[in-house]
């Protein structure tokens, strides 16, 4: 059994609104994204679906990107992020100021140009007045890996008051901060220097600079004995490992822990490994009962998928890994890794014969079908696109963009049934089908589940038969849907693009 891997660990997270872990109820988690600075779609569709992917959000699994915002647009939903795993990029929005005010923690377990956990750039219009004034992460108080870039926002404010040698972990980390607004307001005086914004409730919360030489991480005071716990990210307002912001692992109800509660206990006397009735497992830093339904239980860990020397079981209604016994069985493919994106090719498409299931993603992109001089890729013979008949699971997205143009629909994927959506497209996607010029009908006759995240069809100017299928039955929740410039209903019904009598209503 094969499976990609990711480019850098899925992180933890913690809580804290102000608040210590112990009150704090288990946060609402959603995915984050990897685009860089690409976009899908205009200024409406992309503020449209940042808040779709982040509203109610407590805690981003990824990163979060803000690109390409109007200052129009109302950003409010974003005040309810408390923490980010992977990276935060701020760049080319030209809103006035940020409203993360309840964010605490960057974990850094991705990062932005190989390095930064927090990039802002270029938040301003050179032809107008409207422009990113202020940060505003008044409540940021540790970046656990990476370090900070802040250059070229013409108007931004108070990022150079900020200490972040108190915010950043890691002392090897950098501070990048440059060539921002230059007529700035000074401090409050109550800052002592250092501030977020000019008010008296824009000054910094020192956490690490201040605290006495016994304390080892954050502390809630400068006597030795204000110390927060060793388990503790962000600050705290207690040494208890439930006075916690945020945790530097897992968070078991409220309490931060170096480990989630395992699924063996020790007995001491029968000296034997036992169940033990309260385990959980691990889903980025979260302790959970029991792993999302699309992701797999690998010993105490919710994953995307097996590793290389294990198989994916399901046993009462749970997907688990188990240990192969000799070689993995074929019947799973290698698809795009969960960090990028690897479409089927000239090169590779040998490899998915036979496959029933495809751990990761497939992405049909224009270098794959028509090949890639500069990645040595040849061009893909169409009819080798039969080798997916026999696909019955994708479990992470799939992602047409490409399509032979003699082929007028996916009927390759007639076998289809679930996409697992465990790695999102762009924006949250599982099933984006875009700008394929010939195709007529989508052909997924047997699709039955798309368990997690988004589907996107747009742009397909000859696409019938989209608004026959009955969406609503494949998702698990509402289907998120986003489905439009394809061919016009009007025009399908009178070139007789609807389904005929016998097509069961529920199917489409």
């Amino acid at each position: 059994e094969a499976r990609p891997g990711p480019k850098s660990g899925s992180g933890p997270m913690g809580a804290g609104l102000g608040l210590p872990l112990g009150d704090a109820a288990v946060p609402t988690v959603c995915a984050g994204t990897l685009n860089g600075l690409s976009v899908t779609g205009d200024a409406q569709h992309q503020y449209q679906t940042l808040h779709k992917m982040y509203n109610n959000c407590e805690v981003v699994l990824g990163n979060l990107e803000i690109v390409l915002i109007d200052h129009t647009q109302d950003l409010s939903f974003l005040q309810t992020i408390r923490e980010v795993t992977g990276y935060i990029l701020i760049a080319m929005n030209v809103f006035s100021a940020l409203p993360l005010r309840n964010l605490r923690v960057i974990r850094g377990t991705q990062f932005y140009e190989e390095q930064f956990a927090l990039f802002v750039l270029l938040n301003y219009n050179p032809n107008s007045t409207h422009a990113l004034q202020q940060l505003g992460l008044n409540q940021l108080t540790e970046i656990l890996a990476g370090g900070v870039y802040i250059e070229k926002n013409a108007q931004l404010c108070h990022v150079d008051t900020v200490q972040w040698e108190d915010i950043l972990r890691d002392p090897q980390h950098r501070s990048i901060v440059g060539d921002n607004g230059k007529a700035c307001p000074p401090c409050h005086e109550s800052c002592g220097g250092h501030c977020w914004g000019p008010g008296p409730g824009d000054c910094q919360k020192l956490t690490k600079t201040i605290c006495a030489p016994q304390c080892n991480g954050r502390c809630f005071g400068r006597a030795p004995n204000e110390c927060c716990h060793e388990e503790c990210a962000g600050g705290c307002t207690g040494p208890l490992q439930t006075h916690c912001f945020a945790c530097r692992h897992f968070n078991d109800s409220g309490s931060c822990v170096p480990l989630c509660p395992q699924p063996l206990i020790y007995n001491k006397l029968t000296f034997q490994l036992e169940p033990n009735p309260d385990t959980k497992y691990q889903y980025g830093g979260i302790c959970v009962r029991s792993c999302p339904h699309n992701f797999v239980v690998d010993q105490s860990s919710c994953v995307r998928a097996c590793p290389n020397d294990k198989m994916e079981v399901e046993k009462n209604g749970l997907k688990m890994c188990e240990p192969c016994s000799g070689l993995c069985p074929k019947g799973t493919g290698r698809g795009g890794g969960f960090g990028g994106a690897v479409g089927p090719n000239g090169v590779n498409i040998d490899t998915f014969i036979n496959c029933t299931k495809i751990l990761g993603n497939l992405d049909f992109l224009i270098t794959g079908l028509e090949g890639d001089p500069w990645r040595n890729i040849s061009a893909l013979d169409p009819e080798k696109l039969n080798v997916f008949r026999t696909v019955r699971e994708i479990t992470g997205y799939l992602n047409i963009q490409s399509w032979p143009k003699h082929m007028n629909n996916f009927s390759i994927f007639s076998n289809l049934v679930t996409i697992g959506g465990r790695s999102l497209y762009n924006r949250g996607f599982s099933l984006l089908i875009m700008k394929n010029e010939n195709v007529t009908s989508l052909g997924l006759r047997s699709l039955r589940e798309v368990s997690a995240g988004r589907v996107y069809i747009t742009e397909n100017r000859r696409l019938c038969y989209l608004h026959t299928v009955q969406w609503a039955a494949l998702s698990r929740r509402r289907a998120d849907l986003d489905i439009r410039n394809n061919k016009p209903r009007s025009k399908c019904r009178d070139r007789r693009g609807v389904c005929v009598p016998s097509c069961r209503f529920t199917q489409g």
